[in-house]
């Protein structure tokens, strides 16, 4: 078998992380939308002479523009990969006996209504030096599971949401930007997607962590089996960020190129 680096190189693969409107240098768009996400990629795309097809991926929050183009422009799809993508509760399909006691739920409704209405009581209220940093959240159960704050004490968490960046407005508004945007209204519902490949010309995959504090799994389960043309793979001991565990690329990656598929990840029985 091919080391994933030969895998790479024998395909002729390379990898774009670009930054959405907003990040880094990439200029602020106010009006920015689920749909306008998917044509800011292809622009990007068209730009950097992609060609016809090319690969998305997107990460947790990061996972709505994947959504988006899913949506608006499967025909520029070589494939999909969703890695813990979460969850927008509004979505019209999701059952109420799935969501109703979830307190993500309710956490995420107080937080878009704040984001969209008064979003310079929440800038102030995060910049006081008497709210709890990120390290202490970043060490909290209730949010990531025993696997993910091993993770957290070799990496660098998540060094957006620290104080000292929250006080640059531009940062502060990007992120409340990405929250009005991927738990607003998208103007469809992903549930009810229909099929963009009926003939197997791309793959799409779901990878979620059995043990995620942040996106429940019983959700990605009951999407993946509505959508069954997508890939569903689990990891068993895994929270939200099993992006960072040691090998796993390997994995999302070989799933995505090559359909190497491994029991490892199929889902817990009840």
């Amino acid at each position: 078998m091919l080391s994933f680096q030969e895998l790479i190189e024998s395909l002729g693969i390379y990898f774009v992380l670009y930054d959405r409107a907003g990040y880094g240098e990439s200029d602020p768009n106010p009006r920015r939308t689920v749909k306008s996400e998917a044509f800011d990629i292809v622009e990007l795309a068209d730009q950097l002479q992609l060609g016809s097809k090319f690969y998305v991926i997107g990460v947790s929050i990061g996972s709505y523009p994947t959504w988006s183009c899913l949506k608006y422009i499967p025909h520029r799809l070589a494939g999909v990969a969703l890695i813990v993508p979460t969850i927008n509760y509004e979505w019209p399909s999701l059952p109420q006996s799935l969501i109703r006691t979830d307190y993500r739920r309710r956490l995420i409704q107080w937080s878009l209504w704040i984001a969209k209405h008064i979003p310079g009581l929440l800038y102030w209220w995060i910049t006081q030096k008497d709210v709890p940093s990120t390290s202490v959240l970043e060490r909290n159960p209730v949010y990531f599971s025993d696997r993910d704050i091993e993770v957290l004490k070799t990496t660098k968490g998540f060094p957006m949401l620290t104080q000292d960046k929250l006080q640059d407005r531009s940062v502060f508004y990007a992120l409340r930007g990405d929250v009005v945007a991927a738990f607003g209204d998208w103007g469809f519902d992903p549930v009810r997607l229909s099929n963009p490949f009926p003939h197997n010309e791309s793959s799409v995959h779901i990878w979620q962590g059995y043990e995620d504090k942040v996106v429940p799994f019983q959700l990605q389960r009951f999407i993946s089996r509505k959508l069954s043309w997508i890939k569903y793979h689990e990891v068993r001991d895994g929270g939200h960020l099993i992006l960072h565990y040691n090998g796993m690329c390997d994995y999302f990656l070989r799933a995505l190129l090559v359909g190497e598929e491994s029991i490892l990840f199929r889902p817990k029985t009840a």
